[in-house]
């Protein structure tokens, strides 16, 4: 594009009657530029350019609806959209979202770090999803982060209790291969009775029994600091962002695949901080050796009590147990997706553990035995047994006639 002074000057040297050529001699411009000047009477109007579609295009509307329910992490974006068929580049996500993400607050925490086999950090999460009906639903989430390697361990269950906690940390020391010297937690009620008048912690005592059984040392961040395990506030918040935001599942255990197959590619990439892999890093963690699961029965088994109509509760679903065993306080365990109901040393039943949220499990022949003319105990919903007995059938002219006669 030609500057002012130099339009002014062909429209000059037109005006003294110079041919197009002559100008073009005298300006250096080509003469399709001069003609081009000439013709409109300065800078010639560009004309407008057929936009070029994006790859992004189809997928704006997919786009602008996560944004809407707060993900802006193009890496899960990314990732969201290639499952839909996406097939360009991270930086025409980003760059379609940067004008859209809220202002970030710098905030300044002085870090903490600690050697080898020194400590872990736990918490729970409220994750919130929206299951395949579109109905938004929470599921609580179990985190566990070692501090020398930043290895990561994730698992989802039903509820936030005791029994579930330890379920967890369990699992979490057998994904790790052994036990840290020391396990931080918040004030968290599942584990934190309170705090005595000598200012120490008073640890439940179910919790307190399986560190002394697993050979740990459980501490307590300071009250409303949550900075003082920032590694695994940052991991839970990790999860929520980065893992669940449009995950598809279909129950528990699926969701659980997912997460365990997520926490491995994690713990395999280079970490921000340390710059090197989780899964290298553990092997320097020097953790202690696990104790045996056979000595760990009462830490990985609840207390239910058995209706009278012979089932108990467990994870939201009701089991049937033998008639016999109504009234009675049973111990409940899962071992290799089955769960197991114990009265003492006695096993007295087994059943595959449901997947399902709610419901009831039925246990074959559960009411084989049982007296006819006892009907406290009877299957749920099955209503009063009968004996059988015999009914006179009569013609419904019969019915028509007594009608007529209350007329």
């Amino acid at each position: 594009m030609l500057k002012d002074g130099s339009v002014l000057n062909l429209l000059e040297l037109r005006a003294e009657g110079k041919s197009i050529r002559e100008i073009a001699r005298e300006t250096g411009f080509s003469r399709n530029t001069v003609r081009s000047y000439l013709r409109h009477e300065g800078t010639p109007e560009r004309a407008p350019r057929e936009a070029v579609p994006s790859k992004l295009d189809p997928f704006t509307q997919r786009l602008d609806e996560m944004m809407a329910s707060g993900v802006y992490n193009c890496e899960v974006l990314l990732e969201r959209l290639r499952e839909l068929g996406y097939a360009g580049g991270k930086t025409l996500v980003k760059d379609y979202v940067q004008p859209h993400r809220p202002p970030h607050r710098n905030r300044t925490t002085r870090r903490f770090e600690t050697p080898p086999g020194k400590q872990a950090q736990v918490d729970w999460g409220i994750c919130i999803y929206h299951d395949v009906h579109g109905i938004q639903r929470k599921v609580p989430v179990f985190v566990m982060v070692l501090g020398y390697s930043r290895s990561v361990y994730v698992e989802f269950v039903r509820r936030c209790d005791i029994y579930s906690f330890l379920r967890c940390m369990y699992n979490a020391f057998v994904y790790f291969g052994g036990v840290p010297e020391v396990i931080l937690t918040d004030r968290m009620k599942t584990v934190l009775i309170g705090m005595g008048d000598d200012h120490k912690p008073q640890w439940h005592a179910l919790f307190a029994d399986f560190a002394l059984a697993m050979g740990f040392l459980p501490k307590v961040c300071r009250a409303r600091r949550p900075q003082t395990k920032g590694k695994v506030e940052r991991a839970v918040r990790f999860v929520k962002e980065n893992f669940l935001p449009n995950r598809r599942f279909t129950t528990l255990d699926d969701l659980n695949v997912q997460a365990s197959a997520w926490s491995d590619k994690v713990n395999r990439r280079i970490h921000g901080t340390t710059g090197e892999r989780p899964v290298d890093r553990l092997k320097d963690e020097s953790l202690k050796a696990l104790v045996g699961p056979e000595k760990l029965t009462s830490f990985l088994s609840e207390e239910r009590k058995v209706d009278s109509d012979g089932y108990f509760s467990f994870g939201g679903v009701r089991y049937g147990v033998p008639w016999q065993y109504g009234g009675s306080t049973v111990r409940v365990r899962t071992v290799a997706g089955q769960v197991e109901a114990w009265l003492g040393d006695h096993r007295i039943a087994t059943q595959e553990r449901s997947n399902a949220w709610s419901g009831v499990q039925h246990l074959p022949n559960q009411y084989k035995g049982m007296p006819m003319d006892d009907v406290t105990l009877r299957p749920v919903g099955a209503g009063i047994q009968m004996h059988d007995v015999e009914v006179e059938y009569r013609p419904l002219s019969v019915y028509d006639q007594l009608s007529e006669a209350v007329r």
